[in-house]
């Protein structure tokens, strides 16, 4: 069904409104017509009366018919909103147009515009705004300037940054065009709204706090436990024990020809279905990259109520289950190159090995964590002896060169707003990348929802086909019922949550 052409359920949607769902959240947002303000379905306010209430797919269309955002629930800390289809060409161009506004990655530091979003599509830009209009109900810019002023709300909530440094990191050409936007949409111009805001914590030093949102149910230990089984010392650690469940490590982002360099701390409040994302000042110019990067590393916008209504019959115990991404979609690939036809403990240990061998030293607040994973110029520089020391074969020796060389020369992009197809091809066209590597890597750092590893020898053995005289193809047969969550599928087979027939 196309969720964004479908009529609104709107006696449903006051009954989720009513409950305060979170498993809703981002999946709509309530217009009031007799305050003018538009909220999550979370919001903690006094309930409207239905008369009251008018609902929306998306923030945008809320902010197109005049209403303002609600200054207690925030919506710019909802969940994305994350559709997927495998039939509608219309529908799946207009879907792949908006990833790309939202991936920030995607652009390196030039202002997006229709003609420069279809040109990456490869269509016209004329097509571009007649399908995105009739999936979403705004234009391409509309839809983009929603995403800035959000982007800019939340840093005036959560940071002390300067409104001018908020308002050119956030996307907007100028200070003027900035304060404009903001009256125009809010009725307030930015420091107005900061100053009816909550409170802000942690001054300059102390590293800004960023509050994200995701929809339950989320298994927030299995998610730590997939890291913590792949963690490396000295560039992140998990803490399972602490009040809050967290990870922490550094991280370089390179970004108008600059590289940013910094640490971050993502604590999860389960009882609030919420991340908290304390991040570095180092990287306080890059932090709209920093929250998207966070956003996809923990599976944030995913919508547990579509993936299960798919999954939930031969995964019943995996409900909670998300796909673990990537911070660095350049350091997952060199990672999926070293466990190769290893183990996981294995692949751990070479990547401890190259991180103590070529990892920049850095200095952060935290004892645990004092290197950076190797930059792609120093590993795309990297000697066949200097890797072969490290007990790295050969043929992962040019695999990893090949994907460092390929990253640093900017000829292949390992993020959300990357193309799906073009960089599974450049990909396999690399040294020592098969289909297992580039599927694993569509996976975990492309985001893309139905990758599927079908050569995966653990994944053989939880569907019960290693046996078979062609495992990987009737691993491929069995997963036709799971798309287009097959990535889900794969995490939760990982785990042992399958369930059997018979």
């Amino acid at each position: 069904m196309d969720r964004d052409n479908t009529p609104l359920a709107d006696n449903d949607c006051y009954l989720a409104l009513k409950a305060r769902d979170a498993r809703f959240d981002g999946s709509f947002f309530t217009g009031v017509t007799s305050t003018g303000i538009y909220c999550r379905p979370v919001c903690s306010v006094k309930t409207p009366k239905r008369e009251n209430c008018r609902f929306f797919h998306h923030a945008a269309q809320a902010e197109n018919a005049g209403f303002r955002p609600c200054l207690r629930c925030r919506p710019e800390l909802a969940p994305h909103s994350v559709v997927w289809s495998i039939q509608d060409a219309s529908y799946i161009l207009a879907h792949q147009a908006a990833r790309l506004l939202d991936e920030p990655e995607v652009w390196a530091g030039e202002a997006p515009s229709v003609e420069k979003l279809a040109a990456r599509l490869g269509v016209s830009d004329r097509h571009v705004r007649r399908i995105f209009e009739a999936q979403f109900g705004v234009s391409p810019m509309q839809y983009l300037q929603t995403h800035r002023l959000h982007t800019a709300k939340q840093l005036l909530a959560d940071t002390n940054l300067p409104i001018t440094q908020i308002a050119l990191i956030s996307g907007f050409a100028s200070v003027r065009r900035f304060n404009a936007a903001f009256v125009e949409h809010y009725k307030l111009n930015p420091t107005q709204l900061r100053r009816q805001g909550p409170a802000r914590s942690g001054d300059v030093g102390e590293g800004a706090t960023i509050r994200l949102g995701y929809r339950p149910p989320y298994d927030v230990q299995a998610m730590l436990a997939f890291f913590s089984k792949r963690c490396i010392s000295a560039i992140e650690f998990i803490d399972t024990e602490a009040a809050l469940p967290c990870l922490g490590r550094t991280l370089g982002i390179e970004s108008g020809g600059k590289l940013y360099t910094g640490w971050l701390l993502a604590s999860f409040e389960e009882d609030r279905s919420r991340l908290v994302l304390r991040v570095s000042d180092s990287l306080r110019e890059v932090l709209p990259l920093v929250i998207r990067r966070a956003r996809t590393t923990f599976d944030l916008d995913a919508d547990p109520t579509a993936i299960n209504s798919v999954l939930h019959a031969a995964f019943p115990e995996g409900d909670g289950l998300r796909v673990p991404g990537a911070l660095d979609g350049y350091e997952l690939a060199v990672r999926a190159v070293l466990g190769q036809q290893i183990t996981v403990a294995a692949a751990r240990t070479l990547a401890q090995r190259m991180v103590d061998r070529f990892g920049e030293p850095i200095e952060t607040p935290w004892p645990k964590l004092t290197r950076l994973f190797p930059a792609p110029t120093v590993l795309a520089a990297a000697s066949g002896d200097a890797l072969g020391q490290l007990g790295i074969v050969k043929q992962r020796q040019a695999a990893i060169v090949g994907i460092a060389q390929a990253v640093a020369d900017k000829r292949l992009q390992l993020h959300s707003g990357a193309d799906v197809s073009a960089t599974l091809a450049t990909l396999k066209e690399l040294p020592g990348i098969g289909d297992w590597t580039a599927q694993y890597i569509a996976m975990r750092a492309l985001r893309w929802p139905d990758a599927f590893p079908a050569g995966d020898v653990a994944l053989h053995k939880a569907l019960g086909v290693q046996g078979q005289k062609n495992p990987a193809r009737e691993a491929e047969l069995a997963s036709a019922a799971w798309k287009p969550w097959r990535s889900y599928a794969v995490i939760r087979a990982w785990s042992g949550t399958l369930e059997r027939p018979g």
